[in-house]
């Protein structure tokens, strides 16, 4: 009965899982402008349609990059990191995270993989802590939403929350206390982890048709991704631009001082989408009232440790190691937030 059924249950779940994409949301929300204030749907449209515009320069050259990377390998490069010293390993670790064409999920896999393979905890830390917060598409988006001096600090707050969590478990790692933190490790040797590929990078990925086709396919679904995300991110942005009061806004996170650095640091957490709807969201916010520090640790935390990445984290490593991933990421953000707002 099971097997008769499934066929026509199918077209439903395909249903429902269309109705929950990105682009369904965005058209829900106009949907309801439109019927429950009509007259400012075109506003709402227009600035959602030209904020699109203004950064579609940045998508462009965003998936270009991406897809290069990809079709040419250069993932090995980032492996490259994981070798030598345990200090240099730490700062090369968090400097090749933010070359890495990783968001919080994806780059489980790799880390499952270095830690398997006996790579020190302290350097993969460093990357896992930096991977999330800044790529090149990223930083680009965020450069296009927010600026360029907020892109380069949230750049520099990446490398620094990586060296900070590396020397951190570092020197947690000297008693033993963070032995054996996979919760099923395995050691070198293992099929199927997600460890890097030690083959050199092919730059003229053009003279393959694998790595053509590869290039083809990573561009047209990177670009898909990200316009349907931002999409959304500016239809949220504009109806926060009209309907939130800024002094709701300038009452949680404005004002001088921590709390409103701690508090941003806090909501990020499970509020935070991805690093390519944050930055458009964080514009409209900043302008009614949210300070640059806050913004700042909003992004940071909520790149380390948003839902799914908590997600992804809890099923890899033991609870000790995921409740110090934790504890870094939100500390970082807030120290990151404090020194941003001061500058």
């Amino acid at each position: 009965m099971a097997e008769m059924a499934h066929p026509t249950t199918q077209p439903l779940r395909r249903v429902r899982a269309a109705l929950k994409t990105p682009w369904a949301l965005s058209a829900a929300l106009l949907v309801a402008v439109a019927v429950l204030d009509p007259q400012n749907l075109s506003t709402v449209s227009v600035f959602a349609v030209r904020a699109l515009g203004h950064t579609a320069q940045y998508i462009l050259f965003a998936v270009l990059l991406l897809a290069y990377l990809k079709a040419t390998g250069a993932e090995v490069l980032v492996a490259r990191a994981f070798e030598g010293r345990e200090t240099r390993m730490i700062v090369l670790a968090a400097l090749f995270g933010g070359l890495a064409p990783f968001c919080s999920c994806e780059v489980i896999p790799f880390i499952a993989g270095l830690l398997a393979l006996g790579a020190p905890l302290s350097a993969v830390m460093a990357f896992w802590l930096s991977s999330p917060l800044i790529d090149p598409p990223t930083l680009l988006i965020t450069a296009g939403a927010l600026g360029w001096p907020f892109a380069i600090g949230k750049a520099v707050a990446a490398v620094g929350l990586g060296l900070f969590g590396g020397f951190v478990v570092r020197a947690l790692s000297r008693g033993g206390a963070l032995a054996d933190p996979l919760r099923f490790y395995k050691r070198a040797g293992c099929c199927g982890c997600g460890a890097p590929k030690p083959v050199a990078p092919v730059w003229r990925f053009w003279t393959e048709a694998d790595r053509i086709a590869v290039f083809r396919e990573e561009f047209l679904s990177n670009a898909l991704f990200l316009l349907k995300w931002l999409a959304l991110a500016y239809v949220i942005e504009a109806l926060l631009v009209e309907y939130v009061p800024a002094e709701v806004i300038a009452g949680l996170v404005g004002g001088e001082g921590l709390l409103p650095i701690v508090i941003a640091a806090l909501v990020g957490m499970p509020a935070y989408l991805n690093s390519y709807v944050a930055p458009p969201l964080l514009a409209g916010l900043t302008e009614q009232g949210m300070t640059a520090g806050a913004a700042m640790a909003f992004m940071v935390a909520g790149a380390v440790s948003s839902v799914p990445a908590m997600a992804a984290v809890w099923s890899l490593v033991k609870p000790r190691v995921f409740a110090l991933y934790l504890g870094l990421g939100i500390t970082g953000a807030v120290i990151a937030g404090v020194l941003f707002q001061m500058i």
